[in-house]
């Protein structure tokens, strides 16, 4: 085993026969899959057999951290939560942050396999080297607060970190999320469905152990200098969290709004960072080991009471709730927003969900009777809140919402298909790919489906120095216009894909302002290994290609690496009027990114590419 950074053990649990074992890979099998992401797919090609119902027993659910999880420095706190996605049938996960990753870590896991589907509704209490499978008939139907708080009461356990499903989960809503810490979540791909289709409520996790570091005297120097630079290096997070861009965005003509008719809300001063830190915020809140604070802690009592207990949101979720339903009322916002993390729902795809509902009303594919007589404008606050919990249970229209808007749309029929924001069924985050056309080649390709964090912001590299100048070690060294798709744009989606992808096996938070070099340092700090930039950027590259066989195992093709037509129409009013993606210019970019990964014009990795990233197995597998 290596001489830091992991635990070295996989905990192995069958919820059907409630039999618990303990994996004990070598350390080769670590340097390869790292973590997160990687770690995910290769559990899921190997032992879930194809085709797996994503809400049957025969899903494999992964919870997995990476090397630097648990680490004292800022951006360890982060865990992967990975299945077959009910929501798209193709690779899912989703990454939290939090303390609940570090906690699996301290207690002795790197990861956690869970097979099969309970009889009755449990949950998992783990203690270092004790682990036991838990009645929790009691927990279901109850909010996510309620649930920590009944389990810590129950187990009588100081520091104990919790992470569940949500009464979203538990009602198979198929973008359900998973919750750590009641305040942080792995929100994409329905990971939360799949907990409750096992009828797995939560897992309780308690350690003692502190994370071996191979080299903990450059490890902490590292962490401490962060700390000690937080203000010049973060200061904007801190001070507005990710909502700092709501204004930006809408000045530059990229904030989705109007279920992404434009890219211009006249609303957006009233849901802001700024104007939500000057009135409603409460507090601030972090994850394990982060001076930051970027966390929002919200409070309101009227017109909504909004608890300070489920945080608040961020900038995705104001985007999702707000301009793209059209809704300026920050209080509802919040209270969507806290009903969301109180029931373990996604925020953007329930945003979606909505801002495609609204649509269909306006343009007559809705009416009065398939919504109980609600009006269902853009615009409409109270109708928002409601629908929050409609999809929560499942009731009324919200039955249908639950499903996402790719299923929704084809309920409704042909012309709603126009309407449904999303790429294999997951609904498009709060990035305008007309203001970020590298950003649209992205969310085609996505393995998951339509995701901003694995991807390409294109504006970050439209000048020389700052972003650019931190990825000149991936081979990077011009700036490129956000409108461009060139080659030269596809090799910049590429590297940097590569590079995010591989923040999803290290586990790394995004938005801690480690450089490359420093990355590499942490890793070699934690593990002690000889390790390279080629190495970590091989481990990105590594996982897009796991996950790309997976997806083609389930049926996948190229076909399905699409961008909705919408945003190949130009926006007809904002700063952006008359943008638009070019069609022919994006399908030339994506058969440029196929040929540039090493895949045929079908988007299958060559034999020769897997052999070269030391997944032969794979390679004979795909064969067969």
């Amino acid at each position: 085993m290596t001489s830091g950074g992991y635990r070295g053990k996989i905990l192995k649990v069958n919820l059907t026969d409630r039999t618990i074992n303990v994996e004990t890979p070598d350390e080769n099998f670590y340097r390869l899959y790292y973590g997160g992401r990687a770690l995910i797919a290769h559990y899921l090609l190997k032992e879930m057999k194809p085709g797996a119902d994503p809400l049957g027993p025969d899903n494999v659910l992964v919870f997995a951290t990476g090397p630097l999880t648990g680490g004292p420095f800022a951006g360890s706190g982060r865990n992967s939560v990975g299945a077959r996605s009910p929501l798209t049938g193709a690779y899912g996960d989703g990454e939290a942050g939090g303390y609940w990753g570090a906690e699996l870590k301290r207690a002795g896991y790197d990861a956690i396999v869970i097979h099969g589907q309970a009889a009755e509704p449990v949950y998992l209490w783990i203690k270092d080297d004790q682990v036991q499978i838990r009645e929790a008939s009691h927990l279901w139907g109850k909010k996510t607060a309620d649930v920590e708080e009944a389990i810590k009461n129950e187990l009588d356990e100081k520091g104990v970190r919790i992470t569940q499903c949500g009464l979203a989960g538990e009602n198979l809503v198929r973008y359900a999320c998973v919750v750590n810490d009641l305040t942080h979540f792995a929100g994409r791909s329905g990971m939360g469905a799949v907990m409750g289709s096992k009828r797995l409520r939560a897992i309780a996790v308690r350690g003692t152990e502190p994370v071996p570091m191979a080299d903990a005297a450059a490890v902490r120097e590292l962490g401490r200098w962060l700390s000690q630079n937080v203000q010049d290096l973060a200061g904007g997070m801190r001070d507005l969290g990710t909502t700092g861009t709501v204004m930006s965005l809408n000045i530059s003509g990229g904030l989705p709004t109007h279920n992404f008719r434009d890219g211009h809300f006249a609303g957006a001063e009233k849901i802001t960072g700024e104007t939500m830190r000057d009135t409603i915020l409460k507090d601030r809140d972090t994850c394990f080991a982060c001076p930051i604070f970027c966390k929002r802690v919200v409070e309101t009592d009227e017109p909504y009471r909004v608890d300070p207990i489920y945080g608040g949101p961020e900038y995705e979720t104001l985007a999702a709730l707000g301009s793209l339903c059209g809704v300026d009322d920050l209080g509802a916002v919040c209270k969507a927003a806290e009903l969301c993390n109180a029931y373990g729902l996604d925020t953007i795809s329930t945003g979606v969900s909505i801002a495609f509902a609204m649509e269909c009303f306006e343009a007559g594919l809705l009416e009065a009777k398939d919504t109980e007589g609600k009006s269902l404008h853009f615009g409409n606050s109270q109708a928002l809140v409601e629908l929050v919990e409609q999809i929560t249970r499942q009731e009324g229209l919200g039955a249908l919402l639950a499903r996402g808007v790719k299923a929704a749309a084809e309920d409704i029929g042909p012309e709603a298909i126009a309407l449904a924001m999303h790429v294999k069924g997951q609904e498009i985050p709060m990035h305008e790919p007309r203001l970020k056309h590298g950003l649209g080649l992205g969310y085609a390709v996505s393995p998951t489906g339509a995701d901003h964090c694995h991807n390409l912001h294109d504006t970050a590299y439209t000048k020389a120095g700052g972003a650019l100048k931190d990825i000149h070690p991936l081979g990077i060294l011009e700036p490129i216009p956000a409108d461009d798709l060139s080659l030269d744009k596809v090799r910049l989606y590429k590297q940097v894909t590569n590079w995010r992808t591989f923040s999803n096996c290290s586990v790394q938070c995004y938005f801690v302002p480690w450089k490359p070099h420093q990355t590499l340092a942490l890793i070699q700090g934690m593990t002690g290994w000889n390790a390279s930039l080629l190495e970590l950027v091989q481990v990105g590259e590594r996982a897009v290609n796991l996950t790309r066989c997976f997806n083609l195992r389930e049926g996948f093709t190229a076909a399905d690496d699409y961008l909705p037509e919408r945003f190949c129409e130009a926006f007809t009013s904002g700063p952006l009027e008359g943008v638009a993606i070019d069609r022919e210019a994006l399908e030339n970019a994506r058969i440029a990114f196929y040929r540039m990964s090493g895949w045929d014009d079908d988007g299958v990795p060559s034999r020769e590419k897997l052999y070269d990233l030391g997944l032969g197995w794979l390679a004979e597998d795909m064969a067969n």
